[in-house]
């Protein structure tokens, strides 16, 4: 019996544990510092465990029993985070999205002999690892775009957008710069900056911004120009702006009547609940990628699209089904033996590997998880 837990029980932790317990050869446990998201797994075979993550003695204690784990914590804790599984010597996937750089803890992944996948969700992840696959069949790399966005299905003003992941981590993806490749080049740009319109056939049509989403892929694939943009419904990027502009997502704390607070707290407060997506609200996921480049002298082109819908059978929401099941997957790669490359992985290099690659796929197809792939 494989004995897997699961830290961080949100919007995304949860499906990844019930998809796993699925298996009946896995035992699965999941931990979360809040009773309350905890309670879905009442009567379950999953154990449920109330426990702070904060600090890594408790990361350290928790995880010591078992024999894989997944990181589904908030970004801002999942560099501390993934560190303390791999100095307990575990096995890990990591779906955190934090911003520290993931290379500085190969080292320590290899003197533990720990294999670390990081970034393992939809995007970073999926994206990455489609990137990896088409660079790999060509000789050289020109051009990559990633667009990708999970999206209300129903659109409500003022925002039209609600919250698929962690608020905090869709925040971050407004204030933190955007790294993009020009002529083989990092350029650092605002984010929500060159928006763009883009017209999709199953939705209609989305504004796309600047955001940090390359990631490894920045250094990991040698393309000329590289660049990975957020889908909106039209009008989003501006009221984002707005805010960040005036200074409502800032971190640094002011004094209100004698109180200080940082604006980033008080506005979080005022707009999770608004951005919170309710269990009967419906959502979907929208990915394009492109890769361009040449093979034996010869223009090719790959093209993936994927278009993913709230699944009612599961009550599982797309952007969790997209991110989950792809973490939840490589874990299962790892329990397979497929992949057994030591140190810290990034999902590009699961890309260039055929045999990963096709599991994945394969694994997200039979979860009704398309990527359609055109060539040219």
């Amino acid at each position: 019996m494989t004995k897997i837990v699961v830290l961080g029980a949100g919007l995304v932790g949860a499906p990844i544990a019930f998809d796993l317990a699925k298996d009946k050869n896995f035992k699965i446990s999941i931990v979360d510092k809040d009773a309350k998201p905890l309670e879905k797994f009442e009567n379950t075979a999953i154990k449920a465990i109330c426990r702070d993550l904060s600090n890594a003695g408790s990361v350290k204690e928790i995880v010591k029993d078992f024999d894989f784990v997944v990181s589904a914590v908030p970004g801002f804790m999942g560099f501390q985070t993934i560190k303390a599984v791999i100095e307990s010597k575990k096995n890990v996937v990591d779906i955190a999205f934090f911003p520290e750089d993931p290379f500085l803890l190969d080292e320590l992944a290899k003197k533990n002999n720990v294999i670390a996948i990081t970034d393992c969700g939809v995007a970073p992840g999926m994206s990455n690892i489609l990137v990896g696959h088409a660079h790999n069949l060509l000789d050289k790399t020109e051009n990559v775009e990633i667009y990708v966005g999970g999206l209300p299905q129903i659109r409500q003003k003022p925002f039209e957008y609600k919250a698929v992941f962690s608020p905090i981590d869709v925040i971050e993806e407004y204030t933190r710069p955007a790294r993009l490749i020009e002529n083989f080049q990092v350029v650092t740009k605002p984010a929500l900056t060159e928006c763009e319109l883009m017209d999709f056939s199953k939705i209609g049509t989305l504004e796309a911004f600047n955001s940090d989403g390359l990631r490894s892929l920045a250094y990991t694939i040698d393309g000329k120009n590289m660049k990975e943009k957020t889908l909106r419904y039209p009008g989003h990027v501006e009221k984002m702006k707005l805010f960040r502009e005036t200074g409502f997502f800032d971190k640094n704390e002011i004094e209100i009547n004698g109180v200080k607070i940082s604006p980033l707290d008080f506005t979080s407060k005022i707009l999770f609940p608004k951005w919170k997506l309710e269990k009967n609200q419906h959502d979907i996921t929208v990915m394009k990628i492109l890769v361009e480049g040449y093979k034996n002298e010869k223009y090719k082109s790959f093209t993936y699209d994927l278009f993913d819908r709230y699944d009612s059978k599961s009550e599982t929401h797309s952007m969790a089904r997209t991110t989950g099941y792809t973490a939840s997957s490589a874990i299962r790669m790892l329990i397979s033996n497929i992949y057994t490359q030591v140190g810290i992985t990034v999902p590009e290099f699961l890309g260039k590997n055929q045999k990963c690659y096709e599991f994945i796929i394969d694994e997200l197809a039979k979860r009704g998880i398309h990527y359609i792939e055109k060539i040219d």
